[in-house]
This record gives structure tokens, C-alpha cells and sequence, in this order.
């Protein structure tokens, strides 16, 4: 028997056999709550989200999640009522989403599962950093806890993945205790140390300006138009105000 979901409007097709879900012809592992609880992708989309918005300083309201998965807000109300009923979110009165025990634990089993992906690629397969997000966020669902034990193993635990980031909650807070700055913000040399990775786009364009994770940046001028003038591994580039808010450097 087809279960359907519809928690971002779409209707994808969940068929459960030995303990898992299988989309297609691709396998996600089923979440054992210890409940009859059924966790699809939609809705592990929604808590990974609550949990990155999280960790980047956003208050998490439903308009937070449309902005984040891209999906309409009707879709996103329709999620929302889904997962307060699962127990996986509360939402106060003020429309402000928190994770449960139960969903925090869920997204950080895909957040930990994204992070080992995204290493495997570039660590054992080589594929260019600005790439890797997006597969990883198809690869996430499909991974056995299995060969997830086994990634650990081979790339071990702690490290930071090929963006700079790390797995779990390291809000911008954070990250300025360790003395990391925005590079908008900087008013002197350093290094790139983390890069916001939702944005394929913003990755390749600053892969083409040579700013990425280890790389050397100075701020030589900040301009009238709030771009900044920079000298990236001894070549001058000038960077606007929006992507210069997402590089951390140290």
C-alpha cells in the first residue's frame, strides 16, 4: 500500500518495506521514534531547515521555512500543523517555531549525515566544494545508518566540511567568540573560514572570485555602493554587501 504525503505540496509515494522507505528507486531510512511516527523526506526537509535557520541567528517563523525550502506558504501552513500534531515542533503564540527533543533529533541525524556526505565527495571523490551541497541533499536521504557508521569511520567525527561549517548548532554568536568576523565587516587581513552553502550560485560565483574556504582575503576599500574592494590570493575583486554577509573569515 502507497502513503502519500503532502507536506510541501508535493505527493511523493512512501512504500515501507524491511524497516525503510523507499522513493523510487531510492532508499531513506525510516526514523524509529519507538512509535508508529512515519518521518518522510518532506518533513525531515522542514525540521533540517528549523535547525539551520537556527544556527544562522534567524527567528524561525513560517515565513522563515517558505524563504528556506522555496515552497508557498499555504504548503509550509499545512507542514507546520503536521508537525506540531507528530510532536516534532512546538509554535508558541507569537508564531515562533521550535523543534521538539524528538525533531531536534532527527535533524541533527540529517545534519550529520549531510556533513559526512558532503567530505566523502571532496575527500574521497574529489568533486569541486561549491558542488557538493546539493547532492549531499540528495544523497542524505538515502544513506543507511549503516554506511553512515561507516563513512565515520573512515573520515572520522569532528572536522569541518568542505565549507567551513560545522555540524550543529554554531550561531553567527558563535563563531565571534572564536574571533571569527563577517568578511563585511572586516577591517583587516584573514582567512576564509566558513561559507553559507544553501546558495549554489553564490558558491560559484565566489569560487570564480577564488574566495573560498583557507583562502587569503584583505579589505583594501569599502566603497560608496557598499561593495568592497579585496586582494584574494594577490588579485583585486570587488564583492557586493549581500555576499560579503555570508564569509566568515578568522
Amino acid at each position: 500500500m502507497v502513503r502519500r504525503d503532502g507536506d510541501n505540496g508535493a505527493a511523493p509515494g512512501y512504500i515501507p518495506r524491511q524497516g525503510r522507505w523507499f522513493v523510487g528507486l531510492r532508499a531513506a531510512p525510516r526514523y524509529n521514534s519507538g512509535s508508529d511516527l512515519k518521518i518522510t523526506i518532506s518533513k525531515e526537509n522542514y525540521l533540517k531547515a528549523i535547525a539551520e535557520a537556527e544556527s544562522e541567528g534567524e527567528t524561525v517563523i513560517a515565513a522563515t521555512l517558505s524563504r528556506w525550502l522555496n515552497v508557498s506558504a499555504p504548503a509550509v501552513t499545512m507542514a507546520i500543523k503536521r508537525l506540531k500534531r507528530d510532536g516534532l515542533i512546538d509554535v508558541d503564540g507569537e508564531g515562533l517555531i521550535r523543534l521538539t527533543a524528538e525533531g531536534r533529533a532527527i535533524a541533527n541525524r540529517l545534519l550529520h549525515r549531510h556533513h559526512l556526505i558532503e567530505r566523502m565527495l571532496t575527500e574521497i571523490f574529489g568533486m569541486e566544494w561549491y558542488k557538493v551541497h546539493d547532492e549531499a541533499e540528495q544523497l542524505e536521504h538515502a544513506v543507511s545508518a549503516d554506511f553512515e557508521e561507516r563513512l565515520e569511520q573512515r573520515l572520522g567525527a569532528a572536522g569541518a566540511c568542505p565549507h567551513g561549517n560545522v555540524v550543529g548548532m554554531d550561531t553567527p554568536e558563535d563563531r565571534r567568540r572564536r574571533g571569527w568576523r563577517k568578511l563585511y565587516e572586516a577591517d583587516a587581513a584573514g582567512r576564509v573560514v566558513s561559507i553559507f552553502e544553501r546558495d549554489r550560485k553564490l558558491l560559484e560565483f565566489l569560487n570564480g572570485l577564488g574566495i573560498r574556504p583557507g583562502a587569503a582575503v584583505a579589505v583594501l576599500s569599502r566603497n560608496y555602493d557598499e561593495t568592497l574592494t579585496l586582494e584574494v590570493e594577490g588579485r583585486q575583486v570587488q564583492l557586493g554587501r549581500p555576499a560579503a554577509e555570508k564569509v566568515w573569515i578568522g
